[in-house]
C-alpha cells in the first residue's frame, strides 16, 4: 500500500455529493480558507491538482478547495499523532460545521482520524503497528465494526487489522472515495475533483506534536 493523506474538511452535511458535483473551486474563498488554516504573511498561488493526487502534498505546498457546503485542505502539517489535539482555532473556524481530520502514512502503517460535530469531539483514533493504539476516543463508526470484531485480522500482525485498510474505508465513509482498491459506481472519482495549489510564504501556525512525519 502506498496511500498517504493529510486532509482537513469542514462540511455542512455529507461530503460525497458535493465532491461528485464539484466544479472549479471558488478561488477567493479557497484563498481565504488557506489563510485561516495557516495564518501568517500570506501564500502564493501555484499549480493545482486533482484530489486523487493531492491528499499528501509536497512539503511547503497546500492543496485546497472551497465548494458550496464543503471546504477541503490538504497539507502535511495537518497530521497529528493525537487528532484530538487539533488546535482550537481550527475548530472555531468551522463555525458549527462538521470537522473531519484524516491522516495516514503507508511507510509506518499509521492511521489517524477524528470527527467533531458542532464543536464536540465525536470520534478520534490513532494507531500504528509500532506505536500501538495511541488514541481511541468515542464510539466507533459503523464502518469500523468488522475491523474491531476481528473480521479483517491479518496473520502475525501487531494490530487486530491493518490501519491502512481501515483508513481507506474511512476515506470512503467520510469523503466518498478510495485511494486504493476497486471503487464502486457510487464512489466519488478523486481524479475528477480539482483542487487549487498554494505555496506558503511562512512556516504557518499549525504544528503536529511529536509526529515527525
Amino acid at each position: 500500500m502506498g496511500a498517504k493523506t493529510a486532509i482537513l474538511a469542514y462540511a455542512d452535511g455529507d461530503v460525497a455529493p458535493v465532491l461528485k458535483a464539484a466544479g472549479e473551486p471558488q478561488a477567493a474563498r479557497t484563498a481565504e480558507l488557506v489563510a485561516r488554516v495557516f495564518p501568517g504573511p500570506g501564500t502564493v498561488p501555484t499549480v493545482g491538482d486533482v484530489l486523487g493526487e493531492s491528499t499528501y502534498p509536497p512539503e511547503g505546498i497546500t492543496f485546497a478547495a472551497s465548494f458550496p457546503g464543503v471546504d477541503l485542505v490538504c497539507d502535511r502539517r495537518l497530521m497529528f499523532d493525537r487528532p484530538s489535539e487539533l488546535p482550537a482555532y481550527l475548530l472555531k473556524a468551522a463555525e458549527g460545521r462538521r470537522v473531519i481530520l484524516h491522516a495516514m502514512h503507508s511507510v509506518s502503517d499509521w492511521l489517524a482520524f477524528a470527527v467533531w460535530e458542532e464543536g464536540r469531539l465525536r470520534r478520534s483514533l490513532s494507531l500504528s503497528p509500532d506505536g500501538g493504539i495511541v488514541e481511541n476516543v468515542g464510539t466507533p463508526f459503523p464502518f469500523e465494526a468488522p475491523y474491531w470484531a476481528g473480521d479483517r485480522a491479518m496473520e502475525d500482525y501487531a494490530l487486530p487489522f491493518h490501519p491502512l485498510d481501515l483508513g481507506n474505508e474511512a476515506l470512503r465513509a467520510f469523503f466518498g472515495f478510495l485511494l486504493e482498491g476497486s471503487p464502486s459506481p457510487e464512489d466519488v472519482d478523486p481524479e475528477a475533483v480539482p483542487l487549487l495549489g498554494f505555496a506558503l510564504t511562512n512556516d504557518g501556525a499549525v504544528r503536529r506534536p511529536g509526529s515527525g512525519r
